[in-house]
């Protein structure tokens, strides 16, 4: 299991609603175009105070500078709604990449995922072999409401 390296924080934006706005930046700038930016502004902005455990919101940081984040959420705009909750949005800073970030991240988040009493972690993704490494199976095809598909994974907590 990889965990923080020293000087390495996760900050959850529902426990720290202060970090709102960098997040918000974050994930559009990472994730967004012009025309989808609203979403990450309003699903962070809604996650804070929301009475359901999900969606949930977090940001990497080594020292004060955001190096990562990632969401969990209750669905990943694909057709498997049987499953949840869904790690998404998960990116690392390409200055930041192949250190064990994204492993860390994940551990993190999977802990957090099981405090909240979920006992299975979900994914999309077109990537093989990196997930894998942290404990995800493949779990089959998924399909998104623009018409692709995605490879699904599954990781029991």
């Amino acid at each position: 299991m990889a965990e923080l390296a020293p000087g390495m924080t996760v900050l959850s934006v529902r426990e720290s609603p202060e970090i709102r706005l960098q997040a918000i930046a974050w994930f559009q700038q990472e994730w967004a175009t012009p025309e989808s930016a609203m979403v990450y502004d309003d699903a962070i902005s809604r996650a804070i105070g929301a009475q359901n455990p999900l969606p949930q919101w977090y940001l990497l940081l080594k020292g004060d500078v955001i190096i990562g984040g990632a969401g969990l959420i209750t669905n990943d705009f694909i057709s498997r709604c049987e499953l949840y909750p869904w790690l998404c949005a998960l990116s690392i800073a390409p200055e930041a990449r192949g250190k064990g970030y994204a492993s860390a991240l994940i551990e993190h988040i999977a802990r957090h995922t099981k405090r909240l009493g979920f006992n299975q972690l979900h994914l999309c993704t077109d990537m093989e072999g990196f997930y894998e490494r942290s404990g995800f199976r493949y779990n089959g095809e998924g399909y998104h409401p623009w018409g692709e598909s995605s490879r699904v994974y599954t990781r029991d907590l």
